[in-house]
């Protein structure tokens, strides 16, 4: 929900508004947690280098939150997510998809840091076929380095195509 009754510093939102929210300047808000040395657990929220698609001042709704099936305490931003269908399911539905640009945006870009096009793996979603999809996208919690312009397409332009590696032996060492 864009926020104009004052101007979003990522530094001085509290846990509970931290992640999914978006700055004034329109770089995206990360929740960090670290331990202090009495062991207690403290969270921190700060600046990211990455910038959202035309947003700015924004905390997200729990309407959002709830219906693209995220979670407020989230640490950081990971693409790790869309590996799982259930997260995926909620991602692409009607109330999440249509309703919840913030989330989409970030999420599109985050698929497309994995060469993966949001709007192909929700159209799989339709058809329950993502294997393949599900395939490309790797675990590296890499985020895109640029924001890439998100387009709603009622269908992808081509397809997904699937990323094969060779793995070569160990070398071996040579006794001394």
């Amino acid at each position: 929900m864009p926020s104009a009754a004052c101007e979003i510093t990522c530094e001085r939102l509290d846990q509970g508004t931290c992640a999914y929210a978006i700055s004034s300047s329109g770089k995206r808000c990360l929740l960090e947690k670290r331990i202090k040395r009495t062991g207690e657990e403290a969270y921190t929220c700060r600046t990211s280098e990455i910038e959202a698609d035309r947003l700015r001042n924004w905390i997200e709704t729990d309407q959002c939150i709830k219906a693209c099936g995220l979670d407020r305490k989230s640490l950081g931003l990971s693409s790790d997510s869309l590996l799982e269908s259930r997260f995926s399911q909620q991602l692409c539905s009607p109330q999440c998809h249509d309703n919840c640009p913030n989330v989409v945006d970030l999420y599109f870009n985050l698929a497309a840091a994995e060469g993966v096009f949001l709007p192909k793996l929700c159209e799989s979603q339709e058809g329950n076929i993502r294997r393949g999809l599900m395939a490309d996208i790797k675990s590296s919690g890499f985020v895109a380095p640029e924001t890439v312009q998100p387009e709603k397409y009622p269908y992808a332009s081509g397809p997904v195509q699937p990323v094969t590696y060779t793995y070569a032996p160990a070398p071996t060492v040579p006794p001394y």
